[in-house]
């Protein structure tokens, strides 16, 4: 067992689909898991495969994996338009 606390940040993202949905996700690599999605493999969300093209769109830095995960369910109980403001604000 690990007595020593992570020291990862993690982070929540926005994947665009062709069909133009949104996929949330959050992880410590977001690059490293964009391309597992990207690949359709077994450690690709199943939402995600057949709907390629996909797109990163947002991503934003947020701390321990408990602040990545209330983040990432605040903004999945977003509407779509809630979402693209959010995602407008960084552009």
């Amino acid at each position: 067992m690990n007595c020593y606390p992570r020291s990862e940040t993690w982070s929540v993202y926005i994947i665009r689909c062709a069909d133009s949905t949104f996929y949330t996700g959050i992880s410590t690599n977001v690059a490293r898991r964009f391309e597992e999605h990207v690949s359709g493999g077994p450690k690709s969300a199943k939402y995600l495969r057949g709907r390629a093209p996909l797109d990163l769109i947002y991503t934003k830095e947020i701390g321990t994996q408990s602040e990545a995960t209330i983040e990432e369910r605040r903004i999945k109980a977003l509407t779509k338009a809630q979402k693209l403001n959010l995602i407008s604000e960084i552009l």
